[in-house]
């Protein structure tokens, strides 16, 4: 699918391998296979979704020259951001909460983005929190555009015209089940509708982290007090717009240590080095797999690299100092 000359980066976004789990589905029924974000410019899924926001703000008239854009993120949209505001032309400012990887933060950094570190521990209603300080900046100042992720669903359309007609196509329309993460809820859910549309019979799973308010929403219409978690890029504090928890199917709960223990299990086993939001979608899919107990075929997403992670989950000091090890 891909070609071997681009006119820019950008045009390199998108149109990733899909490969199958052959070692981690050996003994399962069903084929699990995963669609490698990784191998985007910015090294995940969210290269998708900030170069399509971004361009569609263009069109609109919302983003102007001179403008600085800012957002707040674990790192992936911030690494997507940084790479389009640099072909661009855009200032960048990025919140970022202060327990974010190290290697995140400095590829932010060598890109030029303004990082702004938010204290972690603070409440979500907090003004200075990571959820409110970017839009707050936004509001007293004109020349900043939010591009705000997790409520402006152009993030779900830009996986709807382009992450779902790829796996459709991939598969070749044979597919029984999509399992994903909840982070904003863009991959599953922009995805998740194309695919639907194709075939209503499709699947849609969610994973979510222990602590987050997704799981305990979708289940039980109950909203948890938000607790910490480790694994960078999904769940929430918030109900949020993107997050359309009403098209999932079922949704899966995964506590840390087991998503971070399958991050290394695709390594060891597959040869992938993926982050940890990766370990719990393909610790879902095998849920899946292991329920159904049959033919069928499950897709996932590798959203990011390991890389990303030296520092914390594939750094046994930072694990046993958070009581994973």
């Amino acid at each position: 699918m891909r070609n071997n000359r681009y006119e820019s980066v950008l045009e390199a976004i998108g149109r990733t391998p899909i490969v199958k789990l052959g070692n981690i589905s050996k003994g399962l029924k069903a084929n699990i296979y995963a669609k490698l974000e990784f191998m985007n410019p910015g090294g995940s899924i969210k290269d998708r979704i900030a170069r399509y926001m971004i361009e569609k703000g263009e069109r609109e008239g919302k983003i102007k020259p001179g403008d600085t854009i800012i957002e707040n993120s674990s790192g992936n949209t911030a690494m997507g951001l940084a790479i389009v505001c640099r072909q661009k032309g855009y200032k960048l400012k990025i919140v970022i909460r202060n327990t974010t990887s190290k290697e995140k933060i400095k590829m932010l950094e060598v890109l030029g983005v303004d990082v702004i570190k938010v204290d972690a521990s603070l409440p979500p209603d907090h003004p200075e929190s990571y959820n409110n300080y970017a839009v707050n900046l936004a509001k007293e100042d004109a020349t900043l555009y939010y591009i705000d992720q997790h409520n402006n669903l152009d993030n779900n359309e830009a996986h709807y015209m382009t992450t779902g007609p790829e796996i459709w196509e991939q598969m070749q329309g044979k597919i029984d089940y999509f399992v994903s993460a909840v982070g904003t809820g863009g991959t599953l859910f922009g995805a998740g509708k194309y695919l639907k549309e194709k075939n209503q019979a499709v699947q849609l799973i969610g994973v979510d982290p222990v602590g987050s308010v997704f799981y305990d929403w979708f289940k039980h219409k109950k909203l948890i007090k938000p607790s910490r978690y480790l694994v960078e890029g999904m769940g929430d504090e918030f109900l949020i717009k993107t997050a359309q928890l009403e098209m999932m199917d079922d949704m899966l709960k995964v506590e840390d240590k087991k998503a971070i223990g399958w991050a290394k299990k695709i390594a060891f086993e597959e040869g992938i080095l993926a982050g940890g939001s990766s370990g719990a979608n393909v610790w879902g899919a095998v849920q899946i797999a292991k329920q159904i107990d049959r033919e069928a075929n499950i897709v996932t997403v590798i959203c990011d690299s390991g890389y990303k992670y030296f520092s914390t989950i594939y750094n046994d000091e930072w694990l046993e100092g958070n009581g994973l090890l």
